[in-house]
């Protein structure tokens, strides 16, 4: 099998990821389980066969000189896109292939909360969107932004590494930076996004002190900012961001964000019943105790006012979770494995149960 033809499988799998490795066939990850293509393993030859009609030639030049590199692919026949990362392992190639499917769901086809439609019609502050790899981050991000597009007249600034999801002409103006390709760093294309007239910004990761400090700025100059953080929950979200500044800033940066965050989403991707997964969702909302709790830096009592603030729209996880467990969607064991309470998993689906 060619490139081409493992993309087209990939597609045709609807799986989330292609790896290609020397020693190892070609793997898919379907449901979040790796499964075999075939039985026919990657030698040193064809590993670069395979990877080569993928890349251009400044591409590989990059990836000469840092050994590895991020890039986006547009499978031709479909127009399904795919983030690609190559790099070095054992001193050979291999490569791992994300599938960006073209057609940007809806809040409704992800079965997100009502609740979420809300941080798309603000005028401006920080909405967070958190979670480990592999667990929709971007496409949630996309249904988001994409319903800012279609409903409003803004202008609309992503930067990504690399793009993922192309967004279609429709109310809003939306320019789409590659770093790399239409910008040479993080830190420069968020400096220079002030100077472009946005209404809303969408920061592809929130990775380093540069682009959290930037994404504040953002935020603080009443602009809406969209970005994503490799945390589990709202309270570590938090903490990871005052945590990267020297601590005679923290104080300061606790201040600002109080005063600029409105929303932290944490999301989960779990194997339903009878295959394929679903989205379940930690919802804080900023309301003024959480202000004063970020201010404060009390961090530890921000799980307790998700738990007592349902009226106010939001949820905890594991309420999501047990949801899910009775509608028939989830078992009881996947959703205590996807918490990092399974005892509160249990005593919520115990309470109603009894």
């Amino acid at each position: 099998m060619n490139i081409e033809d493992l993309l087209k499988y990939t597609i045709q799998k609807n799986a989330s990821d292609l790896h290609l490795a020397v020693g190892y066939p070609p793997m898919v990850r379907i449901d979040g389980e790796l499964q075999n293509v075939n039985n026919v393993s990657i030698d040193e030859d064809s590993i670069k066969i395979l990877i080569d009609p993928v890349m251009s030639d400044s591409q590989k030049e990059f990836l000469e000189v840092n050994k590895e590199t991020d890039f986006s692919y547009e499978y031709k026949d479909t127009q399904d896109r795919f983030r690609v990362n190559v790099f070095h392992e054992k001193t050979h190639l291999a490569a791992a292939f994300r599938l960006i499917p073209k057609n940007i769901r809806t809040f409704e086809e992800l079965f997100l909360p009502d609740v979420m439609h809300k941080f798309t019609s603000m005028p401006q502050g920080l909405v967070l969107l958190t979670g480990p790899t592999g667990h929709g981050k971007s496409t949630t991000l996309a249904a988001m932004l994409q319903e800012v597009n279609i409903n409003y007249a803004k202008h609309i600034i992503t930067i990504e590494d690399p793009i993922e999801y192309v967004y279609s002409k429709a109310k809003s103006l939306v320019d789409q930076r590659e770093i790399g390709e239409d910008t040479h760093s993080w830190d420069i294309s968020l400096r220079s996004v002030l100077r472009e007239d946005p209404d809303v910004v969408l920061i592809g990761e929130m990775r380093d002190f540069e682009t959290i400090s930037a994404a504040i700025t953002i935020a603080e100059t009443g602009h809406l900012v969209f970005a994503t953080l490799h945390t589990n929950s709202a309270a570590q979200t938090i903490d990871r961001i005052v945590d990267v500044f020297p601590d005679l800033q923290q104080s300061q940066i606790r201040s600002q964000l109080a005063d600029i965050l409105e929303g932290i989403i944490a999301q989960r991707l779990v194997p339903t019943i009878g295959g394929g997964r679903r989205a379940v969702v930690e919802v804080l909302l900023a309301s003024s105790a959480v202000r004063n709790i970020v201010r404060e830096g009390k961090t530890y009592q921000l799980d307790s006012i998700i738990q007592t603030s349902g009226d106010m729209g939001m949820i905890s996880l594991e309420r999501s979770l047990v949801s899910l467990v009775r509608e028939g969607k989830i078992t009881i064991d996947d959703a205590q494995k996807y918490s990092s309470k399974p005892d509160e998993v249990l005593r919520l689906f115990k309470g109603r149960s009894e």
